[in-house]
């Protein structure tokens, strides 16, 4: 809420109060050593002194250096640091016949390395000799620390493999959607390469944001962030005001991106893009300002599309008036907005956010549907891109690099006793947005993608890296699924809630506490950074690789775990990979220990055109000789592959279903739609835990953005605690009165904490503000079953009751 000059005074009041965990080191003698690291937000260089972060600094390679970097410290000693391995009392007591409704409610009893080692090895062993590795799952899903080594969902799964297999996870909760439709219409994933941002800025004459904020939401990166992408955004600022370029925000809120652009805002009613888009088409259809070339030579299948908007299907016209009382947006604005995508150079640059909704396949289809009529894609400026807001570096200027591999899975090794017992089949992966529904529903057969999936009835969860308790919808049903499997182990640095609804949690330390190495923005292949242990790890906490490996002891096979190299061992070995990587493209790469001594390798040879790149260019050339991976090697708005499946909510081409939840169909009982963007001072529910809390939070709770109008008619004021509720829980947030968001729609950023007024019990109002409480645990459709964690109704109070205290930023019972 505040601007960055407030942030950097905040931050530096709070480092003040950062607890000093630290102090519990001991020291022989005053040392400083300077070390670099790094985060899913950036690269630093550390100073340590006398074995405690003194101070950071970015690396020189980052564009744009997040704020969220102020919270290393806080980060590394928050009271949030699980230090030691813990039993939950009745676990100890009673191991896999505990009373599992137990979970959250119990104390945690602190137990060595030795004794938790054993429980885990006795645990796995018995379910992969009683049921088989079925029963096992170890999909564990989540945005964990960076590290080729220390990946440890990567760890996790091979460790599970040298005990004879585990039934996994498929898709992700960001890209549950686009990761399967995309690769059905354009034949390639969502994370083709873009068009470069600089062709953008000198050729494009209309910017078309779709459910994009960008430039909140490129501050990480599945590596270390360069933040490459904020050099593009800066040149195409820099365009728009010396030529003429419009550049639109469609989005109930207006967002950080909108602002940095100062761009025009068109607040639509959410979940209702795909309405708008198809109308879109259905007016550049009847007044033939579509391409009709273009769709005739490279795709195939529009003839079902035109009929449906014609309405041929339904008998109903997807005119703009039709659509216009969907969106909330005026018939003449339509009209308008498609007139103007056909004169001159158009991009369509849609988000995630939009294939987070109910039938979130069709947001994306339908943008590539439109992007086809428009006609413009392969030519510099045109046609669209749908990550570039995904990671920190999509569209930026790429150098010629390396790559750098990172530890493998491996391969199912069944223990001697346990031959007999059958893997999972591969294509019984669980989608991970229906674990909930998995757990309770064992034997359960859904659709998915065109095969059946059947759940397994899972006795033992051992999730690693991630907080589930923030990422999945309807807590309350979570929870009750919590209590079916018979143990569950987490591994986390910090006492999340995922960790407090454990029954064994192990201590995993952060990256300034190992060795390790990574790249740097896989998209702008910035170069490879060396992550350096800086202090010693707090408490008795391990690194990922070093837990695994101690697990894989007690199964007699340490060494096919480890393959007999330690960390650094492993970080040289990968990184002597990519050098040899680098000759083959006469890359000279130093030897590692002059690498390591630096700290970090920039490549810095631009790839050719790097800076003029131009997506689709070869296939819209030559498409006999550069087809696209679609069965018809063309851009396939309908497809026969999906049509084949007969799913009645996903049917073969772009198609606007009505939502389970949205304005369209609210009731007087929940009259607003709730949104849960990605927050701009966290990266999910990561650094919840720190002093970057208090930059952000209203009276110690998450925000709720409220529009002054439903604020006035709810008698709300800025400060005020706030009651949400839903069909599916209740939460207290803290009211932040604004235009910035839509009339009857409010707004929780996703990734607060979870923390009940009663913990463990179902149905507890979450007195600090996980938006997770609130929203539906449903699949998209039956195509891809991804998330639909903005498509949700609420209702909003003033709390008038007596306001709970908040205790889930210290230590839960501990014995």
């Amino acid at each position: 809420m505040s601007s960055r000059r407030d942030f950097l005074k905040t931050v530096a009041v709070a480092s003040a109060a950062v607890p000093m965990m630290a102090a519990n080191h001991d020291t022989l003698l005053s040392t400083t050593k300077k070390v670099t690291s790094g985060t899913h937000w950036g690269g630093v260089e550390v100073t340590v002194k006398n074995g405690i972060i003194e101070d950071w600094k970015a690396l020189p390679f980052d564009s744009n250096p997040s704020l969220m970097n102020a919270a290393l410290s806080s980060r590394t000693y928050s009271q949030t640091r699980v230090e030691y391995p813990y039993v939950r009392e009745g676990f100890l007591k009673n191991g896999h016949k505990s009373d599992t409704t137990k979970r959250g409610k119990e104390k945690f009893i602190r137990v060595s390395w030795d004794e938790v080692n054993e429980i885990i090895y006795k645990g796995i062993s018995r379910c992969q000799k009683d049921y088989g590795p079925v029963i096992i799952f170890g999909g564990s899903y989540g945005w964990y620390g960076v590290g080729n080594l220390n990946d440890p969902q990567a760890l996790l799964r091979r460790m599970l493999n040298l005990t004879g297999d585990y039934t996994s996870r498929k898709g992700t909760y960001s890209t549950g959607a686009i990761s399967v439709v995309t690769p059905i219409v354009m034949g390639t994933n969502h994370y083709f390469r873009h068009t470069s941002l600089e062709n953008i800025a000198k050729y494009t004459d209309n910017i078309i944001l779709i459910g994009n904020d960008m430039y909140n939401t490129t501050q990480i990166n599945e590596d270390v962030c360069a933040h490459k992408s904020y050099d593009g955004f800066v040149s195409i600022k820099k365009a728009s005001a010396k030529r003429k370029m419009n550049i639109i925000s469609i989005d109930p809120q207006i967002t950080d991106t909108s602002k940095f652009f100062n761009a025009r805002n068109i607040q639509i009613i959410p979940n209702t893009d795909v309405a708008l888009m198809v109308a879109i088409a259905y007016h550049l259809y009847v007044k033939k300002l579509y391409n009709e070339k273009f769709i005739e030579k490279y795709t195939i299948g529009f003839d079902k599309f035109r009929d449906y908007f014609m309405g041929k299907v339904d008998k109903v016209e997807k005119t703009p008036k039709w659509a216009s009382k969907i969106t909330g947006i005026s018939e003449k604005e339509i009209i308008e907005l498609a007139e103007l995508m056909v004169l001159g150079k158009t991009m369509l640059m849609p988000g995630w956010s939009l294939q987070r909704q109910d039938h979130g396949e069709q947001a994306n289809w339908v943008v590539y549907a439109l992007g086809a009529m428009i006609g413009q894609l392969g030519t510099d400026g045109g046609g669209f891109g749908v990550s570039y807001h995904g990671d920190g570096n999509v569209g930026s200027i790429e150098q010629i690099g390396v790559g750098i591999s990172g530890i493998t899975t491996g391969k199912p090794m069944p223990l001697p006793n346990n031959t007999d017992k059958k893997s999972p089949l591969p294509e019984n992966e669980i989608p991970v947005a229906k674990i909930s529904e998995m757990l309770l529903n064992p034997g359960m057969q859904i659709d998915f993608s065109g095969r059946k999936v059947i759940y397994p009835d899972i006795k033992l969860i051992y999730w690693a890296g991630g907080n589930p308790f923030h990422h999945h919808q309807d807590r309350n049903k979570m929870i009750k699924a919590w209590y079916k499997p018979e143990v569950i182990i987490n591994q986390d640095p910090y006492w999340t809630a995922t960790s407090r609804m454990a029954d064994i949690v192990l201590p995993a330390c952060t990256e300034i506490e190992r060795d390790d190495i990574t790249y740097i923005s896989s998209e702008s292949k910035t170069g490879i950074l060396a992550l350096k242990k800086g202090i010693e790890p707090v408490g008795e906490s391990k690194s990922d690789f070093d837990i695994f490996a101690d697990i894989a002891e007690k199964f007699g096979r340490r060494d096919l775990f480890t393959e007999k190299r330690d960390a650094k061992q492993w970080a040289e070995h990968f990184y002597n990979e990519a050098r040899t990587q680098g000759k083959s493209k006469n890359i000279e790469l130093p030897p590692f220990e002059e690498f390591w001594e630096k700290g970090y390798f920039e490549f810095k040879t631009m790839t050719p055109n790097g800076d003029n790149f131009v997506a689709f260019k070869e296939f819209i050339r030559d498409p006999l000789e550069n087809p696209l991976g679609t069965p018809s090697g063309k851009i396939e708005i309908f497809s026969q592959k999906v049509a084949s499946y007969g799913y009645d909510d996903c049917e073969g081409f772009p198609k606007f279903y009505e939502p389970k939840e949205y304005l369209g169909n609210a009731t007087k009982e929940y009259p607003f739609h709730l949104l849960s963007p990605h927050p701009r001072h966290r990266l999910h529910s990561q650094l919840n835990n720190t002093l970057l809390r208090e930059a952000y939070e209203v009276s110690g709770r998450e925000p709720i953005l409220i529009n002054p109008d439903n604020a006035k008619a709810k008698g709300i004021k800025e400060g005020d605690i706030v009651l949400v509720s839903s069909k599916r829980g209740k939460l207290l947030a803290g009211a932040v009165i604004t235009k910035d968001i839509r009339k009857d729609v409010v707004l929780i950023h996703e990734g607060a904490w979870y923390y009940p007024e009663e913990e463990g019990v179902i149905g507890s109002i979450c007195v600090h503000g996980d938006v997770n409480v609130l929203t539906i645990d449903k699949g998209t459709s039956k195509l891809a079953q991804g998330t639909i964690a903005n498509t949700a109704l609420v209702n909003i109070e003033k709390f008038t009751g007596t306001i709970p205290p908040i205790k889930v930023f210290s230590k839960p019972r501990l014995g």
